[in-house]
């Protein structure tokens, strides 16, 4: 199967580390392209942001509506999801790791990233990947297909970190599921950094600095240079 179309930031040194990081429901790569310079990592910083599209499919709670999406969201309550979608999607996303790989970072280089149901698959890829990856940033999101995680779950939870994130009067994602997902991660040995932002379901600037602090201490950066002027 063909890599999944992406968008690619590559910074002006040849890269060492990688960012993959998913969209929510019906935008596309370009919806976190803008934070980017915002995330203060510093001029020298050889990070790629790799922001990939997910595919147009009918999504059964928008009517049936054709839109970019991971997977179909059968029903919101209970929260039912095409399960075999997921993992379409997840084996997508794990092509994108190797080939990373093959472009020469180290999978202790690589952070996956997501972004609602985005976020969703990140962790079902991070949470199953057979080598070690620098970190999982999970935004406004939520477990799916925890039912095999036991049997399936990496070898590398305890030395993988976590960022996780969430708006406390999220409309779309209530933040009861994502404290779900963080006792979750918890239970399993995970280190997770739990952040809760006075936000529906988007992203603020305090966290977009808080991202990008916890980018830097998770690859081990230097110090940041300073984000635009104005930001």
């Amino acid at each position: 199967m063909e890599l999944l179309p992406r968008i690619e930031i590559d910074p002006p040194l040849p890269a060492d580390a990688t960012v993959i990081w998913l969209h929510g429901l019906g935008a596309d790569g370009n919806d976190f392209t803008p934070i980017v310079p915002y995330l203060g990592l510093g001029a020298e910083a050889r990070v790629r942001f790799v922001f990939p599209h997910a595919p147009a499919c009918p999504v059964t709670i928008n009517g049936g509506m054709v839109m970019p999406s991971w997977y179909d969201i059968l029903d919101l309550d209970p929260r039912r999801i095409d399960a075999g979608g997921v993992r379409e999607s997840a084996a997508r996303v794990t092509d994108l790791i190797g080939h990373e790989r093959s472009r020469g970072v180290d999978s202790r280089r690589i952070i996956v990233a997501g972004f609602s149901q985005g976020g969703a698959v990140a962790l079902h890829v991070v949470l199953r990947h057979p080598e070690p990856l620098a970190g999982m940033m999970a935004l406004s999101t939520y477990l799916v297909c925890d039912e095999n995680l036991l049997s399936e779950r990496s070898a590398h939870l305890a030395e993988l970190p976590f960022f996780q994130a969430h708006g406390d009067s999220d409309p779309m994602v209530p933040i009861d599921l994502g404290r779900a997902a963080r006792d979750r991660l918890r239970r399993l040995g995970c280190e997770v950094e739990w952040r809760t932002y006075p936000m529906g379901h988007e992203v603020r600037p305090d966290e977009i600095r808080d991202i990008g602090d916890w980018i830097r201490r998770t690859l081990d950066l230097s110090a940041a240079q300073g984000g635009p002027e104005g930001g």
